[in-house]
C-alpha cells in the first residue's frame, strides 16, 4: 500500500485506477486527525490533512518504486509547494506518506535521485512523512473522473495525466 498526495485527489486516483497491478485506489485524507477528515473542513486548509490517495497494489505486478515513478512523472508536479494547477493551499501539497522504513528509504532516495539528476528545473518539494492514518473521502469523491468526464476541470487537469501515463508507461497502462 502507498498513500500519496499530489493536489486534488480525483486525478491522482484516476491515474492509479489506470495502472496495471493496482488493486484499488481510494480518495481520502492524510496528515490530520479523524474528526477533521471531512471535505468541507479539509478545504479550509487548516486541518493538517492533504487530499490523498491510498493505492493498494500487487507487488508481483508493480513495485513500490514504480508506483512512485508514476507519481513523480505523471500524477502531479512535485515542484509546486502547497498547490497543483488551479488548486491552492496546504491540503493540495505534494507528499509521500510512508508506512514502513523501507518505504521511507525508497521515497527519500528517489527524491534525492530526481533532484541530483535535475529532472525538474526547480527543486522537488514533496514531503516524505510517516503515515499516521488514512481516512476515505466522501462517496461522491470516489471514481470522480469516471463519473464526470465532461467536466472542464477533469478535461483540463486530469485527463492529460491519464494520457501521460499511457504515453510514458505503456507497459503499466490499462483501461479502467
Amino acid at each position: 500500500m502507498a498513500v500519496l498526495s499530489g493536489g486534488c485527489f480525483w486525478g491522482v486516483q484516476a491515474v492509479y485506477q489506470h495502472t496495471r497491478g493496482v488493486i484499488s485506489a481510494t480518495s481520502g485524507y492524510s496528515g490530520g486527525e479523524a474528526e477533521t477528515a471531512h471535505y468541507e473542513m479539509v478545504g479550509r486548509g487548516d486541518t493538517g490533512h492533504a487530499e490523498s490517495v491510498k493505492v493498494v497494489f500487487d507487488p508481483s505486478q508493480i513495485t513500490y518504486g514504480q508506483v512512485l515513478m508514476i507519481f513523480f512523472s505523471v500524477a502531479h508536479n512535485p515542484t509546486e509547494l502547497d498547490k497543483q494547477g488551479p488548486d491552492w493551499g496546504p491540503q493540495y501539497r505534494s507528499a509521500v506518506f510512508f508506512s514502513s522504513n523501507d518505504q521511507k528509504r525508497i521515497a527519500q532516495a528517489y527524491v534525492a535521485q530526481l533532484d541530483a539528476a535535475k529532472v525538474y528545473p526547480q527543486k522537488i518539494v514533496t514531503l516524505v512523512a510517516p503515515l499516521k492514518a488514512f481516512y476515505p473521502a466522501e462517496g461522491y469523491h470516489q471514481d470522480y473522473l469516471k463519473h464526470h468526464l465532461d467536466s472542464p476541470y477533469i478535461q483540463i487537469n486530469d485527463l492529460p495525466k491519464i494520457a501521460g501515463l499511457k504515453k510514458q508507461f505503456p507497459q503499466l497502462y490499462r483501461e479502467y
